[in-house]
């Protein structure tokens, strides 16, 4: 498996070389814990998501890939917001494939399954908000995370 490397605002950045929309879901469950996976093309800690496939709606991407990615199905509660910030590139080591930030942000609650991680995620936990600052994240993700948690209801553009 390849590496994931996100850059941001960085002149020495690979360009671009394209644009996939993708989700991530911000799952919360009745203790106020959020659902986060530690990657394993990074080592960092995320929301669950990935790109769409054609045939998909974005709503439907984020249930498939939280699944996918943690053992949890989910059900798409809310929208945190819209991330296309083109300062924000990641390189994917195994094709030089150098996407272009494009991600919307839903909120999710569960409805079964139990947390295990896949090819994708190394670690599965339902994480304390207190707790989520300790992790290591990218910059984007936890920019992500802290808009969710400092304003839940507002939408995000960024």
């Amino acid at each position: 498996m390849g590496r994931r490397i996100d850059f941001y605002n960085d002149p020495a950045a690979p360009k671009a070389n394209s644009v996939v929309p993708s989700a991530n879901v911000v799952v919360v469950n009745d203790d106020g814990a959020i659902l986060l996976i530690r990657r394993s093309d990074n080592d960092n800690w995320a929301l669950p998501g990935g790109g769409m496939d054609l045939g998909e709606s974005l709503p439907a991407t984020g249930v498939r890939e939280t699944a996918e990615e943690t053992g949890i199905d989910v059900e798409i509660t809310g929208l945190v917001g819209i991330y296309t910030d083109p300062r924000h590139v990641i390189l994917y080591t195994s094709n030089n494939e150098v996407r272009q930030e494009f991600s919307v942000v839903f909120t999710a609650r569960p409805i079964g399954g139990a947390p295990t991680p896949s090819e994708e995620s190394t670690e599965v936990r339902w994480v304390p908000p207190a707790e989520i600052g300790s992790l290591p994240m990218d910059r984007s993700m936890r920019m992500r995370v802290e808009q969710y948690l400092n304003a839940p209801e507002a939408l995000h553009l960024g």
